[in-house]
């Protein structure tokens, strides 16, 4: 059995569809909601207006982040932004598996590329990024919960993909 390897070997950048040299505030109708965190770190102008928060180096920072982009996701609801709403959220969710990589493999890396691509030795990682890990958890699950986010994705989903 072959050990598996990292997604981003085989990425086909021609077929993605989140595109960097789109602005999704002005051509909302391109975004995909997608799987996950997919688009996250190329969807302008919001990957540089919540991406500059982003930060997971402990508890205390996770904390001041979680809440500030928490905060830009209600705001996007507030201005009925889907987009912006569904990016906040990507971001979230991007504080906890970040922050849980950290916390399993020491530097953050899962795979040697040195060794083909084979997986490195799990639990060699950073305690304090497993607290800062739940910190986002607990807010990307509360954006998530949202009722109101909720619908907005349900629908966009049904229209758009």
């Amino acid at each position: 059995m072959s050990t598996p390897k990292p997604s981003y070997l085989n990425f086909d950048k021609k077929h993605y569809p989140w595109k960097p040299d789109i602005d999704y505030r002005l051509k909302p109708a391109e975004y995909r909601v997608g799987k996950g965190e997919q688009g996250v770190l190329i969807c302008e102008p919001y990957k540089s207006e919540i991406g500059r928060y982003w930060r997971f180096k402990t508890e205390a920072i996770a904390e001041e982040s979680s809440e500030k982009i928490f905060n830009l996701f209600e705001d996007y609801l507030k201005a009925d932004d889907f987009v912006g709403a569904d990016m906040a959220r990507k971001y979230l969710q991007m504080g906890y598996t970040r922050a849980r990589r950290y916390a399993n493999y020491k530097g953050g890396k899962k795979y040697d590329k040195e060794d083909d691509y084979a997986l490195m030795e799990r639990g060699t990682g950073d305690r304090e990024k497993a607290a800062a890990a739940e910190v986002f958890y607990k807010r990307w699950k509360q954006a998530e919960a949202n009722v109101q986010y909720g619908s907005m994705k349900k629908q966009w989903k049904d229209e758009r993909g």
